[in-house]
């Protein structure tokens, strides 16, 4: 969906308004102290007594893609124009993630949902993009840490979500969106044949609130002498209801396919509830033999922290079948046992001693020089300008899963140079702070605004406030010492996919335009 920036100016009471419909469910929703807490205050699913709340990951990661390689767990998610992308995530119990590296290096258009696999030994990405024309890519490496090899294009241009499966008698296939598929030659590195038709999935009632049709997202999982199909309808944001999870099942790989007979699988029923389009889910072992789905969902009235992931159990069922048991996820589940616990997550806070690309900062849609812009330097991060403002400057950007947050920087910039604090969406919608040596500039609606007077000159220290979409900055010119509030404050509940389209979140960065270079040192992150 594209809109002008005068209708994103309406965002905000749109989403606000949308927002009031989760109310009626807050008595019964977790409150904020019910998740436990880990780096920089971060809400984390452990809760340290046998059970974990959802989400399992916070904040926007959509699409999952598990792969269960033998004790190790690895995970990646859609990162569309965020670049390093296609983080890698590992845990060993399933519960506690840490990020290991991104994958995708090289901007090949905006990345959508992945295939993440092992096989005879190697490991394979299918990567399907947006771009010009629309494709999916292939990448591979020996170890899940790389290095992985430069992106192949399996040139399927009219096609998303792939999946790759091994049948019965060896053959190595592509499933695809809209119930098609396709084989792969016995390296995995392209394709041989032409797209074949496979699957017409199971459709919901016409009188359901749903986005549309749009069968997406396969995932094929082998147990029990089947081979199982998850697939995705209903779209994957519009009416919170439209998302769902359907599954068919098959004895061969080449079908026929045999549709669940309790389809829906998951699906939100009730605009109280608090996980929202719940779908695009994989099927996936624990260490304790227990099975699990693993998919994405919006949390109620906060689609602007983009899909995040979410852990469901599975029961199998004396038929063959299996049903996802966690009903709506709003309550604690017991863990699986086993496997050793990681520390889950990340510090969102950088003394920038080192620069963690990919597994933490992302820059957005970047050209292909654009790492070479940033370096650490005895304890800064220096960037250099590009463009004149957050629209043009490919701003450097974090994933933040709370509700409700603070963060701040100390901010040094160069002579005719600018540079601020972000909450970015895309680079049509975003808000935020940044200041040149004699005035400051607001960003609102993806657009510049009020420039008033700057008294400190070409270095000040900057906090953001985000208390559930409400936008507070404070200013200060002696390190955090003392502060004082900048006189205009921000609503963004509207910052989203279904008033932008995109399918991304308002995420917290910084950025540095104009001649020169920006120092940004002491960056602290906290979840309220």
């Amino acid at each position: 969906m594209t809109i002008s920036r005068r209708d994103a100016m309406t965002g905000g009471l749109v989403g606000s308004a949308l927002a009031l419909l989760g109310t009626e469910a807050a008595a019964a929703s977790p409150a904020a102290t019910d998740w436990k807490r880990g780096f920089d205050n971060q809400r984390i699913a452990d809760l340290g007594d046998g059970r974990f709340l959802n989400p399992l990951i916070s904040g926007d990661r959509p699409d999952p893609a598990i792969l269960k390689d033998g004790a190790d767990y690895y995970m990646t998610f859609s990162t569309f124009d965020s670049y390093p992308g296609v983080t890698i995530w590992h845990s060993r119990d399933l519960i506690n993630w840490q990020p290991r590296g991104a994958a995708l290096h090289k901007n090949i258009g905006s990345v959508w949902a992945v295939s993440l696999e092992k096989h005879e030994g190697r490991y394979f990405i299918y990567i399907p993009v947006k771009a010009s024309p629309n494709s999916i890519f292939v990448i591979h490496a020996d170890s899940i840490d790389g290095p992985w090899s430069e992106p192949i294009d399996l040139k399927l241009h009219e096609h998303i979500d792939p999946c790759h499966a091994v049948g019965e008698d060896g053959s190595r296939w592509l499933f695809l969106s809209g119930g098609d598929r396709i084989r792969l030659s016995e390296d995995g590195l392209s394709t041989v044949g032409a797209v074949e038709h496979v699957y017409d999935p199971w459709r919901y009632p016409d009188t359901w609130d749903v986005e549309g049709f749009s069968p997406e997202g396969p995932k094929i999982h082998r147990h029990g002498g089947w081979f199982y199909m998850l697939t995705a309808v209903g779209g994957t944001a519009g009416p919170p209801t439209g998302h769902m999870v359907i599954a068919a099942r098959s004895r061969s790989i080449h079908g026929p396919w045999e549709q669940h007979p309790g389809n829906p699988l998951v699906r939100t029923q009730s605009l109280s509830e608090r996980w929202w389009s719940r779908g695009h889910a994989s099927l996936v072992e624990a260490p304790d033999g227990s099975w699990w789905a693993v998919y994405h969902g919006f949390e109620n009235g906060l689609w602007t922290l983009g899909r995040q992931t979410l852990l469901d159990p599975v029961e199998w069922t004396a038929d063959g079948w299996f049903r996802m048991t966690g009903g709506d996820l709003s309550q604690p589940i017991a863990k699986p046992r086993g496997g050793r616990a990681v520390p889950h997550g990340m510090a969102l806070s950088d003394d920038f001693a080192t620069l963690n690309l990919g597994a933490k900062w992302n820059f957005f849609r970047p050209a292909p020089d654009e790492a070479s812009r940033a370096r650490v330097e005895k304890g800064a991060l220096v960037l250099k300008g590009r463009g004149t403002a957050p629209v043009n400057s490919s701003p450097l950007l974090l994933i933040a899963g709370d509700p409700s947050y603070e963060f701040q920087c100390d901010i040094e910039i160069a002579p005719g140079g600018t540079a601020g604090l972000l909450l970015f969406y895309d680079d049509k919608l975003y808000c935020g702070l940044g200041f040149d040596e004699t005035r400051f500039v607001t960003h609102q609606y993806g657009m510049e605004r009020g420039r008033p007077a700057n008294p400190h000159g070409r270095k000040l220290t900057m906090k953001v406030t985000n208390r559930h979409h409400i936008i507070a900055y404070h200013l200060s010119g002696d390190g955090g010492r003392t502060w004082s509030r900048f006189d205009r404050g921000m609503e963004v509940s509207g910052y989203h996919h279904n008033v932008r389209g995109g399918f991304l979140m308002l995420r917290p960065g910084l950025y540095a335009a104009g001649p020169g270079e920006a120092r940004f040192r002491n960056f602290r992150f906290r979840a309220l």
